[in-house]
């Protein structure tokens, strides 16, 4: 297993005709202790990641919260928004079929934000990004990808899949950033800036 930084550059995929893109997380009781711990763990917290499909320096299109498959197509999958991080592996993931995704979107920008009020980075422990070689119908987990979280900022541009020809390329983004939660139109702007 390898894991992918900043500093690699773009990584071919070379004959990776789906990828997916995994989050996991574990609920905290953060400094709370008894009783509010407890209900801290039980309720989790609520991330979110997000694929935004970018034309040029323009976002398109959104994967994730309460759309699932912007494109129409199943160019472009969200799984669904878990909201607890409860539960065995990926907590919630966004797969890309290349061949699909219309000539005109440049690059997937994938997102982890704390988007609802009252979520947090900081309410999340063991948080994991995972990338898989989807193609063939079966998800095999190739590389990690461990973004720097230990921040006040609530979200974070990990990784973006560009387009190189007929090829693509995925790079690691890795940068923090303030987010309006509950701001669909903040969120596309954080994305243009990367």
């Amino acid at each position: 297993m390898i894991t992918l930084k900043k500093e690699d550059g773009p990584a071919d995929l070379d004959g990776v005709t789906h990828l997916s893109i995994g989050v996991s997380w574990d609920p905290t009781a953060g400094s709370s202790g008894g009783v509010m711990g407890m209900l801290r763990r039980k309720t989790g917290t609520d991330l979110d990641l997000i694929a935004i499909a970018m034309q040029g320096s323009d976002p398109v299109r959104l994967a994730g919260l309460d759309s699932l498959n912007p494109l129409g197509n199943g160019a472009l999958v969200h799984s669904g928004d878990n909201q607890t991080g409860r539960g065995d592996g990926d907590d919630e993931t966004v797969t890309v079929e290349f061949a699909r995704v219309p000539d005109n979107i440049t690059s997937i920008v994938f997102v982890a934000a704390a988007y609802k009020k009252g979520s947090s980075f900081q309410k999340a422990r063991n948080i994991s990004f995972k990338v898989y070689d989807a193609t063939g119908g079966s998800s095999q987990q190739v590389a990690d990808i461990w973004p720097s979280l230990l921040t006040s900022d609530n979200g974070c541009a990990v990784a973006k899949a560009v387009r190189v020809g007929n090829a693509w390329k995925l790079q690691v983004i890795n940068e923090t950033g303030k987010i309006k939660q509950g701001d669909e139109h903040a969120l596309m702007r954080f994305a243009i800036s990367k």
